[in-house]
Formats: C-alpha cells, sequence, structure tokens
C-alpha cells in the first residue's frame, strides 16, 4: 500500500514538472480566471465525478460560461455538499473568445477537508493541449473527503 503512495506521488511530480517545462517553451499570457461552482460530490475510493457550472472572466469582454466535468482518478473518499474551484486561465493568445475553453484537460490534484476544506488542481489541455488553468487552482469545499491523484476536466460551452 505504501509503494503505492509513493508511486502515485512521483507520477504526480513528474506530470507537474512536464506540465511547467511544457509551458515555458511556448509564450503564455494570462487571459481571466475560470470560476466553478457546484453542488454534492461521494467519492467512492478509487474515483469520482462532478458536475459543475463554471465562468470565465476576463477584463473588458463578457462572462463565458461553461459546463464542466470533472473524474478523479486515485484516492477519493467522502462526501462534499458544494464546491468552488478558481483557476488563472493561461494561453499563447491574449484574448479568448465565447468557448475557446471548450475540450479536455488533464493533470493532477489533491484535497482535504473536515467541514470546510481546501483542495488544488494543475490542469492542461484546451486547444491542442495550448491552454493551462494555472498555477494552481483554489478549492474550497464543506463536506467530509480526502483525495488525491490524477483528474480530468471537461469544459462545454454553457447558458
Amino acid at each position: 500500500m505504501r509503494r503505492s503512495f509513493i508511486f502515485a506521488g512521483l507520477a504526480v511530480a513528474s506530470l507537474v514538472a512536464s506540465v511547467v517545462s511544457g509551458s515555458a517553451q511556448q509564450r503564455v499570457a494570462r487571459v481571466g480566471v475560470l470560476e466553478c461552482r457546484g453542488g454534492a460530490s461521494v467519492g467512492f475510493i478509487v474515483g469520482s465525478v462532478t458536475h459543475l457550472g463554471c465562468v470565465l472572466r476576463a477584463d473588458g469582454l463578457p462572462d463565458d460560461r461553461y459546463v464542466a466535468t470533472i473524474r478523479k482518478v486515485g484516492l477519493d473518499i467522502g462526501i462534499t455538499q458544494e464546491t468552488a474551484l478558481a483557476w488563472g486561465v493561461f494561453a499563447p493568445v491574449d484574448r479568448l473568445g465565447p468557448g475557446d475553453l471548450s475540450g479536455n484537460y488533464a493533470g493532477a490534484q489533491g484535497s482535504a477537508s473536515v467541514g470546510v476544506g481546501l483542495g488544488g488542481n494543475v490542469l492542461v489541455g484546451g486547444s491542442n493541449n495550448s491552454i493551462a488553468l494555472q498555477p494552481l487552482s483554489v478549492q474550497g469545499q464543506v463536506g467530509l473527503n480526502i483525495a488525491a491523484g490524477l483528474e480530468s476536466l471537461e469544459l462545454r460551452p454553457g447558458r
């Protein structure tokens, strides 16, 4: 069991290192903040699925709405009543158009809560894997939960 946690930790560290080195090779600009909120979630030891409503907020542009599905694989035990996430959005362009964040993202994740808790995520994806939701999202949740592992995020245009 201990070896599994060590292996998972090494996998997460190598993923984060590849994200950082990949981002350093191209010019990226911060284009806004993606804020997501969702309801209850139940962790099933080896993973979970959470649905969220999201809004990209960028200076001088109207809010751009998305529907998100987060899938976690790894240790995920517990129940949360509500979740709020916020990511800095970095892209190879200065501005994104409506729906440009749509796509699939992947990265490393960890969170814990007893009552109120915090977590962090590093995700890369979108158009040609050129958009980064970084450096670390700030996650707030209410419930009893512990989670660590890999995470995927699917963003679709919302209303």
